[in-house]
């Protein structure tokens, strides 16, 4: 039951956007993270 799906130069550059916006949600988050982590450290001191 296996169907060779083949992506066309529309597909390929969906995929890129999508794994790009993720990258850089990810990286936003994590700075975010690390931000709200550093801030709560230097108020308990």
């Amino acid at each position: 039951m296996q169907k060779n799906i083949e992506m066309g130069s529309a597909g390929s550059i969906t995929i890129a956007i999508l794994i790009v916006a993720v990258v850089f949600l990810m990286r936003s988050f994590y700075k975010r993270f690390m931000g709200v982590d550093r801030s709560d450290e230097t108020t308990e001191k």
